[in-house]
């Protein structure tokens, strides 16, 4: 395989661009999202997340579908801030 040009960007694999449109509309579900999870993908809500998370660090996913990837990282950055602040003994 060979490798992007210094400063450009693969684009986002289509796996990925799965896992990014199942949470975009992973709200509607009419069954438990962990057992959609491995219906659709056939891998455990773990690896999902994993997954879900790399995505989330990437550009190409901003650019892939800017308003989730930007609700996600204020939920993660959130979860971030108030586990921290427990672990601190800090309430918010």
């Amino acid at each position: 395989m060979v490798s992007p040009p210094h400063g450009a960007e693969e684009p986002l694999d289509q796996r990925l661009r799965d896992v990014l449109d199942f949470e975009r509309e992973s709200w509607k579900l009419a069954i438990p999202k962990e057992r959609a999870i491995r219906e659709r993908f056939g891998f455990s809500a773990a690896r999902y997340h994993q997954l879900l998370g790399r995505a989330l660090e990437m550009p190409q996913a901003l650019e892939y579908d800017p308003m989730l990837v930007r609700r996600l990282h204020r939920v993660r950055d959130a979860r971030r801030r108030r586990r921290l602040a427990g672990r601190l003994g800090v309430r918010l």
